[in-house]
């Protein structure tokens, strides 16, 4: 989502200038051009050279430095940007463009610009918590600009509490997010992700495959795009997107009832997960032993578990009830016969024994029908534009509804 965009990074006088540094690396990860600003004062925590040598661009300083270039830079820096994100942000900034003050390059090139303007405060508590700055910072969210919430937590002053600079990490995730149109907002959109378990004994379960990337795209992606999101998820590795509600489960039953509690207002089920259709029919309080003899086999009676989708389907009023169809041979043929049987809107059908597809890939081949009868088939494709693509249909199917 960064690549190519112009971000022009300004960064001031406080000692959280130090985490700006991965601020700016981070954006370049990311493909972004990253130009930075810099107050005379926040020269003073990091060098200039640090932040050109990771940005690959000239850093400017003041207004009136020999130019770079023929522009004049102020103006230049202002009308290139596509956002621009002030890390760290102090009281004496946030005070000066709160009263329309320009008197150095940051905040001139600030009044000029017309792009998204993203602050990220650090300071003493009581500095934060003083009725001047928060003023300030209400009166300047009235006018569209944006504030990325400290943390709390100890801070170089050694006082305990809000104040100290969100993480990189988050900025970044922040700044990215910034650039999804929030089409999704007033939707909920409940997501199932990953694998179940159904335990034999108190060692033992059995599980499949899944890894739960497909629906934590899905989820992550909605999120962006303005939705509130419900991430219902069995056992995973996977570190959940932040800004989403996460319900964790860990049978295919609990899954079920996990869903029945957010279902009657949601907008949107997507069950991407894999639940085990079935379980066994007795689960021993104690180890099943391993017997002795040679030849001796172990015999596990199941039962069924209940087809979420296929309940919800048929329970649905307005909803929109989206399906997974995970096949290994007769993808669209199956696929078709569970968007029936299921009542749901449109299907996504992988073969997850082709290469590049399934469960624990980073990618995957999909096969997307609906309930007109149109079939769509999609090259190999990371899970993320999977998730895009998936999220532009249920936009579509909104739009038709309203």
């Amino acid at each position: 989502m960064l690549k190519d965009k112009n971000i022009i990074v300004g960064v001031t006088g406080g000692i959280a200038a130090y985490k700006a540094v991965e601020v700016v690396s981070r954006l370049k990860k990311q493909k972004a051009n990253v130009e930075v600003i810099m107050t005379k004062n926040a020269t003073k925590f990091v060098t200039p050279l640090t932040f050109q040598t990771l940005a690959s661009n000239p850093v400017y300083l003041e207004m009136f430095d020999e130019p770079k270039n023929y522009d004049v830079e102020h103006i230049s820096l202002a009308e290139k940007a596509d956002v621009f994100l002030i890390a760290p942000t102090t009281a004496n900034i946030i005070g000066k463009i709160a009263n329309g003050i320009a008197d150095d390059l940051l905040t001139t090139t600030i009044m000029a610009t017309k792009s998204k303007v993203i602050f990220a405060p650090a300071m003493n508590t009581n500095m934060y918590l003083n009725p001047i700055v928060q003023k300030n910072m209400d009166y300047l969210m009235e006018l569209g600009y944006e504030f990325i919430d400290p943390c709390t937590g100890l801070l170089a002053c050694q006082t305990h509490g809000p104040g100290r600079m969100a993480e990189p990490v988050d900025i970044v995730d922040y700044v990215a997010n910034s650039f999804y149109d929030k089409d999704l907002v007033g939707n909920k959109i409940i997501v199932t992700a990953g694998p179940t378990i159904e335990p034999l004994d108190p060692v033992r379960y059995i599980t499949n495959h899944s890894s739960g990337k497909m629906g934590y795209k899905i989820a992550e992606l909605a999120k962006n795009r303005g939705a509130q999101v419900v991430l219902i998820t069995g056992p995973t590795s996977i570190e959940p997107p932040k800004g989403v509600r996460v319900v964790r489960i860990n049978t295919t039953m609990e899954m079920f009832r996990a869903v029945e509690d957010e279902f009657n207002d949601c907008q949107v089920l997507i069950k991407a997960a894999a639940p085990s259709d079935y379980r066994p029919k007795v689960v021993s309080n104690e180890k099943i032993k391993k017997k002795d003899g040679e030849n001796d086999e172990l015999n596990i009676e199941y039962v069924k578990n209940p087809d979420i989708a296929a309940h919800f389907g048929r329970i649905k009023t307005n909803q929109l009830v989206v399906g997974f169809a995970a096949e290994t041979n007769n993808l669209v043929e199956y696929a078709k016969e569970k968007l029936e049987k299921k009542n749901l809107d449109f299907i996504i059908a992988n073969n997850v024994s082709a290469d590049g597809s399934g469960f624990k890939s980073d990618t995957n081949i999909v096969t997307i029908i609906d309930r007109n009868g149109e079939i769509n088939d999609y090259p190999i494709l990371n899970k993320s534009k999977v998730a895009e693509i998936i999220l532009d249909k249920v936009m579509t199917l909104i739009n038709d509804k309203s």
